[in-house]
């Protein structure tokens, strides 16, 4: 006897890189947090919240986020949804918009795993396009899958590359469903895709606050789309489905440009030095725009070196997973512990 569905019973549920606790002697590479603090403006609030706060529900709509986001990035604050983190609104898409044969979940691979996991838990099917070995978008292939969502991660990982403006403009133009465009890890990159939202009623962006900006234990985050495709997205919402903390902490965060982009382009120098240094040690690593490495070390040897770092208390992502079993992500740390790992990584190479 089961107590559930069997769609549940039968799946697999996503799991999650390993969190140990932040006072152990760990050096944490593996699900590409910034090495770097939050805001302190961010802290600031968060130290001198009054406990009311607590007490009362949150603004269901977390206006006065919305209203920072709106002032940041230059967009109105009517077409925001706060989420849950990003991948809050990742589930409330696929359970508004998709169902079945008939409305299917798209997207191309390797990419994030969680999108399979939400799509089977609804359940909708399911229709994964691979990449190429250039990571090209397969534009044709998408839209001939026919999909009520479909979804493209750019700067995807765990291949760290960025999808073309023009690309997603002409994805957006021939899909019938939506096209969400997932920016995690925006903040690191060349460019945004943001300016596509204005152009199609079709497309929405999704940001997080877990990457650029400190935040990944406050989860939070939030997408950007015409008001007429997130007033469904309103509906399916829980009610109160952002703390006030989080309200409150983000739009201080966000609000503070300036910190969070000399934090990004500290990782994204250190991220320049640690592929010259990989790719003298023997590894191939992918150019990336997010604050990651793809890197296949030499020799097939990606699982040894995953267990050898771990246990000399180095995390880093090994993806037992087909076209990635030979590779290792590795989030770029700061200088100190980029230097530990190269330093683990070749006592690895000296062991007999």
């Amino acid at each position: 006897m089961t107590y559930f569905r069997p769609v549940i019973a039968q799946m697999q549920g996503y799991i999650p890189g390993e969190q140990p606790k932040p006072e152990t002697p760990i050096i944490k590479l593996n699900t590409n947090e910034n090495p770097y603090p939050p805001s302190p403006k961010a802290l600031e609030v968060l130290h001198n919240l009054d406990s009311e706060w607590l007490r009362r529900y949150p603004d269901p709509y977390a206006r006065d986020f919305c209203n920072s986001v709106s002032k940041a990035l230059d967009v109105p604050a009517d077409w925001i949804l706060v989420t849950n983190g990003s991948d809050d609104l990742l589930n409330i898409l696929i359970r508004s918009c998709a169902e079945g044969k008939e409305r299917k979940v798209v997207y191309p691979m390797p990419s994030y795993v969680l999108y399979r996991t939400l799509a089977a838990i609804q359940p909708a099917e399911v229709v994964e396009v691979p990449y190429s070995e250039d990571y090209h978008l397969p534009i044709d292939e998408l839209v001939g899958a026919d999909g009520a969502v479909t979804l493209i991660a750019t700067p995807n990982s765990p291949s760290g590359h960025i999808v073309p403006l023009e690309d997603l403009r002409t994805l957006a133009s021939k899909v019938s469903g939506i096209l969400a465009i997932d920016e995690a890890y925006v903040d690191f990159a060349d460019y945004s895709a943001l300016s596509i939202v204005e152009e199609f009623d079709n497309v929405i962006i999704l940001r997080t606050h877990s990457k650029g900006y400190s935040l990944a234990g406050l989860r939070l985050g939030f997408g950007i789309a015409n008001p007429n495709l997130l007033s469904g997205l309103f509906k399916v919402k829980d009610s109160y489905n952002v703390d006030a903390i989080a309200i409150l902490v983000g739009a201080a965060a966000i609000q503070d440009q300036e910190y969070k982009n000399s934090c990004a382009e500290k990782v994204k120098r250190s991220r320049f030095l640690l592929k010259q240094n990989l790719n003298n040690m023997g590894f191939e690593v992918r150019d990336s725009q997010g604050n990651f490495l793809l890197a296949t070390p030499p020799n097939n040897q990606a699982q040894d070196i995953y267990l050898y770092l771990k246990q000399n208390n180095i995390l880093v992502r090994y993806f037992n997973l087909p076209g990635l079993d030979d590779k290792l992500r590795v989030t770029v740390g700061t200088d100190i512990q980029n230097d530990k790992l190269l330093t683990e990584m070749a006592n690895y190479k000296l062991q007999p």
